[in-house]
């Protein structure tokens, strides 16, 4: 190649999750593998899914394009779903149908970032986000991983980070990492300190249909003029076991989805007809099967949790929640990446370093639960036991 590449995305390591599965060319072949690295659900849709989508694909229209923001009638039955989940004022102006929440945390921070600008990053992040943000020269200010507080953050410290080239709080709940939910007061008390400095509170819910119990994340769709300093970033892609469909969403105010359609109308025109569909289908008939697959996750982080406090286990599950657990390994002085590497290729285990997901967090390992049954748990905590620690 004879022209350069951006500096900034010289600078971003490349995607964790690939590099991880490419230790696999050197694991013991005679151990099955422990994947626990993805965090995408073990079970396929719902069969009435599929047989409604089956059906749609004959139809030419299909293959169209729809409008940039997504069709009217599958935002407004997001907008119903919303009404019972969150208590939501909401209408389909407010939403912005994306490729997955990717994308959509693409189009907040084009819409409300220049290069030279700060957000405040909640550690330890989402990859994905301090990747994108690099990319597109944007600083992140990182609130710092207090283990103590299992994994919460700290918004007297996230306070402390905001200057004047602050846009924005970003925290991802339930996190990915760590599992960690965040008290709808505390959301409520982060969502004051936004607006007290004209900046946007971001979150990131793309596991939202996941929380014990069902509960209500929080209440700030419940304000009337709750887009005044939220923006949301989410995803039906776990909710629906549809991740390979890419079926994220972007709620903010008419005027913020007005200005982020430019960008979209530019990335990817829409999302495609057929998710759509795939997410009215869901939000309409659903609720029932999505409420069941919650209480498998939550049986297996259940089951996770009781297993590894079991005496004689090296790793230290510091936090966890829906989907995820946070693991301090033993191994003083070395780096997630070695750590997580020799567990792949001499004991089959599939998982991520700490370190990907932001400076300082070599001690850590993040488990997903997605993978994995709750008869396979046992097996793969007994795993982490066998490992011999000096």
């Amino acid at each position: 190649m004879q022209f350069p590449i951006s500096e900034l995305i010289r600078g971003v390591h490349p995607p964790p999750i690939s590099e991880v599965r490419g230790w696999l060319a050197a694991a013991d072949p005679e151990l099955p593998l422990i994947d626990l690295c993805q965090a995408v659900p073990d079970y396929p849709p719902a069969p009435a899914l599929v047989r409604h989508l089956a059906h749609l694909v004959e139809d030419p229209l299909t293959s169209r394009y729809t409008p940039d923001e997504g069709l009217v009638e599958v935002r407004e039955a997001i907008c119903a779903g919303y009404r019972l989940q969150y208590g939501a004022q909401l209408n389909p102006r407010q939403i912005l149908l994306s490729v997955g929440a990717s994308q959509a945390f693409w189009l907040a921070m084009v819409t409300l970032c220049r290069a030279g600008d700060e957000v405040i990053v909640q550690l330890p992040a989402y990859f994905d986000h301090p990747m994108a943000l690099a990319m597109l020269g944007i600083r992140c200010v990182f609130a710092p991983f207090d283990e103590s507080r299992r994994g919460l953050p700290d918004p007297d410290r996230i306070a402390s980070l905001i200057g004047p080239r602050t846009r924005a709080i970003l925290l991802v709940t339930p996190s990915n990492p760590t599992g960690a939910v965040l008290p709808p007061e505390m959301v409520e008390r982060l969502y004051d300190l936004a607006a007290r400095h004209g900046i946007a509170l971001i979150l990131d819910e793309t596991y939202h249909s996941f929380l014990t119990g069902g509960v209500r994340p929080h209440a700030l769709f419940e304000k009337p003029r709750w887009m005044d300093h939220f923006v949301q970033i989410t995803s039906f892609g776990k909710t629906f076991a549809l991740t390979g469909y890419r079926a994220g969403m972007l709620v903010a105010s008419e005027e913020f989805i007005g200005h982020a359609l430019k960008a979209q109308d530019t990335m990817a025109v829409c999302q495609p007809r057929l998710t759509q569909h795939a997410v009215r289908f869901g939000m309409e008939n659903l609720g029932d099967w999505v409420a069941g697959n919650r209480v498998t996750m939550e049986r297996r982080h259940e089951v996770f949790v009781a297993e590894c406090s079991r005496p004689g286990n090296p790793f230290t599950l510091v936090a966890s929640g829906p989907f995820f657990g946070w693991v301090r390994h033993p191994f003083t002085g070395e780096s997630g990446r070695a750590v997580a590497r020799r567990l792949a290729q001499e004991y089959a285990m599939l998982l991520l370093p700490g370190e990907v997901f932001g400076p300082g967090l070599e001690p850590y390992l993040r488990l997903a639960f997605g993978n994995i049954t709750e008869a396979g748990i046992p097996e793969a905590v007994e795993r982490f036991r066998s490992v011999p620690v000096p």
